[in-house]
């Protein structure tokens, strides 16, 4: 039954991500990163598109499956390198869901329509792949925000976030504005919001 391929597919995927040696502490709980990461995009996506079907699920799921497994320190400095390390981490995910969903039944059609979500294609055209970017710009500004801001001069800050937001639907900016954030984190935002004007 389709339920049932469902549920194994992400215990699956949430076995693989719980081997993340990367730690956040998120609401006081300390998790592996790419399993809290994975478990917020999924709820994320559902706030987004409650209609949100299995494939959209799973590649929420899905989306940075191992990714610890390939360091960006891997490629050269630089735009062009961080954009070929994200190209070959999005097929490394693409391959890797994709024998987890064969492995529990799911149709070729499925399988591929969740690997064209996890490598964005159709990014500004699909409303799927859209929810995908908004809920892992989410993710980021819930997790991940203070701690780069701390690490970041300002300005630099700034800029980073107006491209972030630049990214989001203006739902999903809506939702950022509503994001429990330290007040460091919260007041670079805001000033990026409205840089963002």
């Amino acid at each position: 039954m389709a339920g049932d391929r469902f549920t194994r597919a992400t215990l699956l995927i949430d076995t693989a991500n719980a081997a993340d040696p990367n730690r956040l502490v998120h609401r006081g709980e300390e998790r592996p990163k790419e399993l809290l990461h994975a478990e917020l995009a999924s709820q994320w996506v559902r706030r987004l598109r409650p209609d949100a079907d299995e494939a959209l699920l799973l590649a929420a799921r899905a989306h940075h499956l191992r990714r610890w497994e390939l360091p960006r320190s891997e490629y050269p400095e630089g735009r062009p390198g961080y954009l070929r390390w994200r190209r070959v981490l999005q097929q490394r995910h693409a391959d890797a869901v994709a024998e987890i969903l064969r492995a529990v039944g799911y149709e070729t059609e499925t399988v591929e329509r969740v690997q064209d979500l996890v490598r964005k294609r159709g990014l500004g055209r699909d409303a799927d792949v859209q929810a995908i970017e908004d809920a892992l710009c989410l993710v980021f500004l819930e997790t991940q925000l203070e701690d780069f801001a701390g690490k970041h001069p300002h300005e630099k800050g700034v800029e980073v976030l107006r491209k972030t937001l630049k990214k989001m639907s203006d739902e999903a900016t809506l939702l950022a504005h509503g994001l429990d954030l330290a007040e460091g984190a919260r007041e670079l935002l805001e000033e990026a919001l409205r840089a963002s004007g």
